[in-house]
């Protein structure tokens, strides 16, 4: 916690450390700026640091609020549900807005990388009224993933495969060296190497390492074969679509931009979609946050 804290004041100087008490459990939020309201949501394994390129210099036109996703830094854990329940993106998603429902926003803008661009690609389905702009990072629909799924993909994206697994199989194996694991995944959806912050690095293995957080990311992977995708096959089946402008972001020398078609997949999923191809791997907001913030400048205004 306390490195938690030192990093969010050097990082983010201007912006004030809330604790948003919802019905599940408690989320860490910051916020910052003022102007329209702007949601940020993080990767897996890492927590709203990954912001810390990008978040201030949006404070300047925008009400910035970001948050650790539960089972992530701050914020609450929950442990073993049935059907994993407790970590589809749809209870995310919820969450979150009951986070800017409490901060006092019906409705804003959202970008998510990772993970939080999963939960923020639901919220967009799942309440159209309330997201105004969508913008995520290096994702393709967790249908498509499985539908699309190639023996390359499988190696590419072993984690994937290797979580879901039923408890306590890849909680056992990963209590045995958890570091070396979140270590592995922050380096290795990359082409390039990714120019961590060292004490951000720290804080992301300090948080996948911990008990309640190995949990978490099983659960959450979990919850994507068990959950998020018969919300994914319900919705195709119902025709529904993301209404609002969406902007697909991806790095070309990651794994998801050189076995997907993201223009394919994403224009099936949101008719007002435009695209960002950029020159890294997974990891854009810390490999690439001077190109990612121009465009996402330009799409939010």
């Amino acid at each position: 916690m306390t490195l938690f804290k030192e990093l969010d004041d050097r990082l983010f100087p201007n912006f004030q450390r809330r604790t948003i008490q919802g019905k599940d459990g408690e989320i860490l939020a910051l916020v910052g700026g003022n102007g329209p309201p702007l949601l940020m949501l993080h990767g897996d394994p890492q927590t709203h640091l990954c912001w810390h390129h990008i978040a201030p210099a949006l404070a300047e036109d925008y009400t910035v609020v970001l948050t650790d996703l539960r089972g992530r830094g701050e914020s609450h854990k929950p442990g073993h549900t049935p059907e994993n329940i407790a970590y589809s993106k749809r209870i995310s998603g919820r969450e979150q807005l009951e986070v800017m429902e409490t901060l006092g926003f019906k409705s804003f803008r959202l970008v998510g990388h990772d993970r939080g661009a999963r939960v923020a690609r639901r919220m967009a389905l799942d309440h159209p009224g309330q997201i105004e702009r969508l913008a995520v990072m290096d994702i393709v629909p967790i249908l498509d993933f499985y539908e699309n799924t190639t023996a390359k993909i499988a190696q590419d994206y072993y984690y994937f495969f290797f979580l879901t697994q039923p408890n306590p199989i890849p909680e056992d194996l990963l209590r045995g060296n958890p570091e070396t694991v979140t270590s592995q995944i922050l380096t290795g959806l990359s082409g390039q190497v990714t120019p961590y912050d060292p004490d951000v690095f720290k804080a992301y293995l300090a948080s996948g390492a911990s008990e309640d957080g190995i949990v978490a990311m099983c659960e959450c992977f979990r919850a994507g074969l068990s959950q998020d995708i018969n919300h994914d096959r319900n919705d195709r089946e119902a025709g529904r679509k993301i209404t609002c402008p969406t902007l697909v972001m991806w790095g070309d020398k990651g794994v998801v931009g050189t076995n997907f078609d993201m223009r394919e997949i994403w224009s099936s999923w949101a008719p007002n979609c435009s695209f960002a191809p950029m020159p890294c791997g997974h990891f854009i907001p810390e490999e690439e946050p001077t190109l990612a913030l121009s465009r996402l400048r330009n799409f939010l205004e």
